[in-house]
């Protein structure tokens, strides 16, 4: 390895027309330790690791994770090399990547800068703040809406997805994510959701009202263009986005929440967090380094207001089409009607809290009333009377006669010769043989002679 000065003297000789040779004899060097310096190989005061690169093997797979998602998370893809056999830390990850420059440059995210923001401190247990998570081209299909709740204090999180943002379905995803917290915040943070609070006035809706009530929070609106406000579910949202999302595999919603459910205990829980009473880490605090804390940690020691026995009874309608085997679906099970409903569109309705299920006709008349099944269990919830419905009708389309031949002759008809005759005109005629004409010509050409019936001339 060159020295700083050695090499700044090898450039200036070599500038000078000195040969490598002569260089290397001058400095005590290797000629090729010299080429490569003055070719830019190596750079002085580096010196080469004998060590072989704990990268190298997973460079490639790396790459192409990067060309799948050029903003994938250095922490979701160390996730991934480490079960592929990767065994060195994450700082020691995440340097490798950026000095070997594997994430490449995206330029129309370049510009993109964050807004300022400040440290607020929050007492523990005194606020949870709610956002929604609006993901579109869901693997399940349509658009993925998931709503999370996150406590200010510690910044655990928890989430519930949810097909539509309804006040009904806000209701119940609140209630899922409060329950998986184990209990309520004081105060309920949210921006300006029109589900809750009153469109241009920092007003609760008057149909949520009963909902705040029955849990015995506030709702405390966020102030006008201020959603910042609210920055640790905004963080939770970046968070699940860069971490799960980008990298899930599940292909329905109902293996979705259980994943995002998993995610959010174990790895959502096990983030660091560094409250401002905290000392920053580096710092000494009576001789000793304090570490962060984990968001689990933190969240051990908050207080909530405990919960309601049931959830409030609001009521959960969906559109969804009868398929061919008389049954609608709802929350990955499938629930029975009348047959001959096929392709038509029903509403079903649940109310929070009961275990009923009920099938309503567009016009709003009842059809059927079942008991609810577990969420995602795939059963078929079909009725005795259902059930005889649908066999009737299955066996009343079978049919006792024989099948046809496929195999006989069955040439043109006349109905189908005559059509024929019609298409083809006069060009596709038959010929007529004259038999009365040719009999006259016969006997004007030999005298006594007669014409049999089959054409034939006798003398």
């Amino acid at each position: 390895m060159l020295s700083g000065s050695e090499d700044v003297e090898a450039d200036a000789l070599f500038k000078r027309g000195w040969s490598i040779s002569a260089i290397a004899r001058h400095l005590d060097r290797d000629r090729k330790t010299v080429r490569s310096y003055l070719n830019g190989e190596r750079i002085a005061g580096v010196r080469r690791s004998s060590v072989p690169d704990p990268l190298a093997p997973f460079t490639e797979y790396v790459k192409a994770r990067f060309v799948d998602d050029p903003h994938l998370w250095a922490s979701a893809l160390f996730d991934e090399v480490v079960e592929l056999g990767y065994r060195q830390s994450y700082s020691t990850f995440a340097r490798q990547v950026r000095g070997a420059n594997l994430r490449p440059h995206c330029e129309a995210c370049s510009g993109v800068k964050g807004r300022e923001t400040v440290e607020i401190d929050h007492p523990a247990g005194e606020e949870i703040q709610w956002d929604w998570a609006e993901r579109r081209n869901a693997p399940w299909g349509g658009t993925s809406y998931g709503l999370l709740g996150t406590l200010a204090y510690s910044g655990r999180t928890r989430e519930v997805l949810a097909v539509s943002m309804d006040q009904a379905h806000l209701v119940e995803a609140m209630d899922g994510v409060l329950r998986r917290l184990g209990g309520t915040a004081r105060k309920w943070r949210t921006d300006r959701l029109a589900t809750v609070i009153r469109p241009g006035t920092a007003d609760v809706q008057a149909s949520f009202v009963p909902v705040a009530k029955h849990y015995g929070a506030i709702v405390v609106p966020c102030p006008p263009r201020r959603g910042n406000r609210k920055g640790a579910v905004e963080c939770g949202v970046k968070f699940m986005c860069g971490r799960w999302w980008r990298t899930m595999t599940a292909t329905t919603a109902e293996d979705a929440q259980v994943s995002l459910d998993r995610f959010w205990s174990t790895t959502g829980d096990a983030r660091l967090r560094p409250p401002g009473r905290y000392a920053e880490p580096g710092t000494l605090v009576d001789g000793v380094r304090p570490a962060w804390p984990t968001v689990g940690e933190l969240a051990a020691g908050e207080v909530l207001m405990a919960l309601p026995a049931v959830p409030f009874p609001a009521t959960i309608s969906e559109a969804h089409r009868v398929d061919d085997r008389a049954t609608v679906a709802f929350r990955g099970n499938r629930y029975s009607v009348n047959p001959g409903l096929g392709g038509s569109e029903l509403t079903v309705s649940h109310r929070l809290g009961t275990t009923t299920l009920e099938v309503f006709t567009p016009a709003g008349a009842l059809l059927v009333a079942h008991r609810l099944a577990p969420p995602g269990a795939g059963m078929i919830v079909r009725t005795p009377a259902h059930r005889a419905a649908l066999e009737t009708a299955v066996l009343s389309q079978f049919s006792t006669a024989r099948p046809c031949d496929r195999k006989a002759n069955k040439p043109p008809g006349q109905a189908a010769l005559v059509e024929r005759a019609k298409l083809l005109g006069p060009a596709g005629t038959e010929p007529v043989v004259d038999l009365a004409a040719l009999d006259d010509i016969v006997t004007l050409a030999f005298p006594g002679s007669t014409t049999l019936p089959d054409g034939q001339v006798s003398a």
